[in-house]
């Protein structure tokens, strides 16, 4: 299995699966994909498949649940096909608990004091992983997203152009959210920024 760093040691696989598994209407967890078989780079998403017959209340019950885990981020996909429940934990590391049923994408976001913080979380969040798949090589793959992004979460933040690198994605979206801070006069907090943002640019 690929090293994972001091911070995550007893939390990712083991922790997660072993949370994940007490919610009531689990029937299992798997850790899949990359980390499962040996394809991650060092910002691989941790996937975990999660089985469940009563997919409702889990539903009800899983935010409440990870929190043990102590996460950064947590927010359902708004974009995935099937529901899948997304964490940043320190380190950082991105841990998405995917399920089976159908999950409709949802629009592009709407841009408001009562949005800016969960599109900020989702900002960083979709940094991350798209740094993860520049690791990988999947430059297809980060352009194509890079123009997605812009539809669903930087064009409503009044990003004009569509960033053609992560670094321009990062600068049009710290001036745009600046800008809503001021006209909204608020601010969002920074540790989703604190914890993701050295590890992006430093890769």
């Amino acid at each position: 299995m690929p090293h994972v760093g001091d911070a995550a040691r007893g939390i990712l696989p083991d922790g997660v699966i072993a949370t994940v598994s007490r919610v009531p209407g689990v029937r299992s967890v798997e850790l899949v994909g990359s980390r499962a078989d040996g394809r991650a780079t060092s910002l691989s998403d941790w996937d975990f498949q999660v089985e469940t017959d009563a997919f409702p209340a889990v539903q009800r019950s899983l935010p409440r649940a990870v929190l043990r885990l102590r996460p950064v981020v947590a927010q359902w996909d708004r974009l995935s096909r099937t529901w899948c429940y997304m964490l940043i934990l320190r380190g950082p590391h991105k841990v998405d608990l995917i399920f089976a049923e159908p999950h409709p994408v949802l629009p592009p976001w709407t841009v408001g004091p009562s949005t800016l913080a969960g599109i900020d979380e989702h900002f960083w969040d979709w940094m991350l992983w798209l740094r993860s798949k520049q690791a990988a090589g999947k430059a297809s793959l980060v352009q194509s997203e890079l123009d997605k992004l812009h539809a669903h979460l930087l064009g409503p933040m009044g990003v004009a152009d569509e960033p053609r690198t992560i670094e321009e994605a990062l600068d049009a979206y710290r001036r745009a959210r600046s800008e809503r801070e001021g006209l909204f006069g608020m601010s969002v907090s920074r540790l989703a920024q604190q914890a993701i943002e050295p590890a992006i640019t430093s890769a």
